[in-house]
């Protein structure tokens, strides 16, 4: 028997003692994640069910709790008392956050751009056209994008009347317009057999993006590869949700009974038409993609329309570390 034979038994023998051991050691904990999304579960929160529903989460080390929003829930000051680790969130939130000195960091957007847009009925040509009328807007959009319309196209105050979430005040007066989605106002609407037009407020330069990754300071600075790990397997779960959205609409339809097959899949091809995750500097740097330039745009609408202290430092807002490499494209 030669040296060689010998030699190479050994080293199998080695090889087969340490995969036997690998096998029989206990394999390690997944590290427990909660995310709390912005509202009820909808096709809009699509990519992180997606990526629940299939096991990409699973696959990243991570054991995922996906925790509904709601009109009640203060997300910001779940996050901060560290009863979630992840929130999806808003820029404007986390700036102005940032102005009370909280350690809010957005590290990922799910959109290019906020989906809030105008509903109006079919007679109105466009937005400038609803200076005068009556618009339904909710309290906390007086502080958001409420000013950039004021700015931009001449409203007053006087026009404002409360939404309530419901859309008879809308159907019952034809001058009424109101805040919207593109998915769930006009769908209802169009369930009512009422023609309406959406305007998307980002088509007019609102600069805010849309259904961001937030989480805090503590959590980057002592688990960034769990920061890491979960960003890249949520826009991992966008991408696929894009493509065969079945196994993330079981969990949506789950969490939110109310929720049809019919709105989700209107708001699926809705995103697709507006292109909303993969639209400007996405197109190149991949879903998921935040920037200094687009944060700065943000920062910059913010202090002159008087809703943020110019002293605010926006640099700490957003770490694009977690998503500047990563280049995954929906097709």
């Amino acid at each position: 028997m030669g040296t060689k034979f010998l030699l190479r038994m050994m080293v199998t023998a080695v090889i087969a003692t340490e995969a036997l051991t690998a096998a029989l050691a206990p394999a390690r904990a997944a590290d427990k994640v909660t995310f709390l999304t912005s509202w009820f579960a909808q096709a809009e929160h699509g990519g992180f069910y997606q990526a629940k529903a299939t096991g990409l989460y699973e696959k990243a080390g991570l054991d995922v709790t996906i925790k509904m929003g709601g009109p009640q829930v203060n997300g910001s000051q779940l996050l901060l008392a560290g009863e979630t680790d992840f929130l999806m969130g808003y820029d404007i939130q986390v700036l102005k956050g940032r102005e009370q000195n909280l350690p809010l960091v957005t590290v990922a957007s799910s959109f290019q751009f906020d989906l809030q847009g105008i509903m109006t009925h079919d007679d109105v040509a466009d937005l400038a056209a609803l200076k005068g009328r009556p618009i339904l807007i909710a309290g906390s959009s007086r502080v958001t994008f409420w000013p950039w319309l004021r700015a931009k196209y001449g409203y007053t105050d006087d026009q404002i009347r409360p939404y309530t979430f419901n859309l008879q005040p809308f159907f019952a007066d034809k001058a009424m317009a109101q805040q919207a989605y593109p998915s769930s106002e006009p769908y209802q609407a169009g369930q009512q057999h009422e023609k309406v037009k959406f305007f998307l407020l980002a088509d007019g330069g609102y600069p805010p993006y849309g259904s961001t990754i937030v989480t805090t300071e503590k959590m980057i600075a002592e688990k960034p590869d769990v920061v890491a790990r979960f960003v890249k397997a949520s826009l991992e779960g966008w991408r696929d949700y894009m493509k065969d959205p079945a196994p993330g609409n079981a969990l949506i339809e789950a969490d939110n009974p109310k929720m049809t097959d019919g709105q989700i899949a209107f708001a699926i091809e809705k995103l697709k038409e507006m292109k909303a995750l993969d639209r400007g500097d996405a197109a190149k740097l991949g879903i998921g993609i935040i920037t200094a330039n687009r944060y700065k745009q943000i920062y910059d609408f913010l202090v002159a329309g008087g809703l943020l202290d110019p002293k605010v430092d926006w640099w700490k807002a957003f770490d694009d570390r977690f998503v500047k490499d990563l280049k995954i494209g929906v097709d």
